[in-house]
């Protein structure tokens, strides 16, 4: 009998050829499936592939009596409740090699967008009545050769932003739980220390009960106020109405963020801010990310099946 296999989202069919005839994929008619699909549909199913913005819950979980593994697309995995997954004994895995390079290439656009104010002038050129001025004294930014970039979370993310940050002739300071190998990035033992030496700050962590609001209001004071940050970790990593207060306050000079607190919705505050760029979790979005995270999450399943390797989060 064909296993089934329940994906939540539309993904790119190129992905999953290496499932063979052993499995039934069950793909939603339109961009994606609802909670409400989802439960009709997974107690007859053996996988279930997610995107990492639709939440896999314990009703899900409870739902799906032959349920598994449940194959995350994406790195991150707080979608899911995977300590009631472990306890019902359903396998959660994710997909955490593909996203390594388009995720450090969009924090690295990130900075750049905000450090030479790439959107903002953007904006204003487009709009006649905005009052841009044209001249070698005005839409002044800021370099990043010669700065200090600090990385809060040096993993494979992190390695990878730190490593375009050495091209571009940047010094790379980092903090992490404990000191690991890091190339020419110098340790930070507290994250405090990196915040006061830093001109730009990257979030690479994940969000658990501990980074939570790890860059909330007092975080942000200890910043320098020409300093700009990067967050393309998870929007509850940083203190979102904190952030708006202190760009609006100039505390720091900038932030660009791919990740927010309660996506889709942004803080309104941010969206009247001239010196923040906003993208929409757009971190690995590229096409060949999305076929790659579709192909990786597939693999888990087959391995998972056959007792090959899979990247299981617990």
């Amino acid at each position: 009998m064909k296993k089934k296999i329940l994906i939540t989202y539309n993904l790119p069919r190129e992905g999953f050829a290496e499932l063979t005839e052993d499995f039934e994929l069950i793909f939603p008619e339109n961009d994606s499936f609802s909670k409400a699909e989802v439960l009709e549909r997974v107690g007859e199913c053996d996988a279930l592939l997610s995107m990492f913005n639709f939440v896999i819950d314990k009703e899900i979980i409870d739902a799906g009596e032959q349920l598994k593994i449940i194959s995350n697309f994406g790195v991150g995995f707080n979608n899911v409740d995977f300590e009631y997954a472990r306890e019902k004994g359903v396998m959660v895995t994710n997909t955490p090699d593909p996203v390594v390079e388009p995720t450090a290439e969009m924090a690295f656009a990130l900075m750049l967008a905000t450090a030479r104010r790439v959107s903002e002038c953007d904006r204003k050129l487009r709009d006649a009545a905005s009052g841009l001025k044209w001249g070698v004294m005005e839409n002044l930014g800021v370099g990043l050769n010669g700065k200090t970039l600090g990385v809060v979370g040096l993993g494979r993310i992190g390695k990878a932003i730190a490593r375009r940050a050495e091209a571009f002739g940047m010094k790379v300071v980092y903090h992490n739980r404990r000191e690991t190998e890091a190339g020419n990035a110098t340790y930070c033992s507290t994250l405090d220390e990196l915040l006061n030496v830093s001109d730009f700050v990257s979030l690479n962590v994940p969000l658990t009960d501990e980074t939570r609001h790890l860059i909330d209001a007092d975080a942000l004071k200890k910043m320098k106020p020409s300093a700009i940050l990067i967050n393309t970790a998870r929007g509850p990593v940083v203190d979102e109405q904190a952030l708006a207060d202190a760009l609006k306050n100039r505390t720091i000079r900038a932030a660009g963020l791919d990740v927010f607190e309660n996506e889709p919705a942004v803080c309104p505050q941010l969206l009247t801010l001239d010196n923040v760029v906003l993208a929409p979790h757009n971190g690995t979005a590229t096409i060949d990310a999305r076929i790659e995270m579709s192909r990786f999450a597939a693999r888990n399943i087959i391995n998972f099946f056959d007792g090959g390797k899979i990247t299981c989060v617990w």
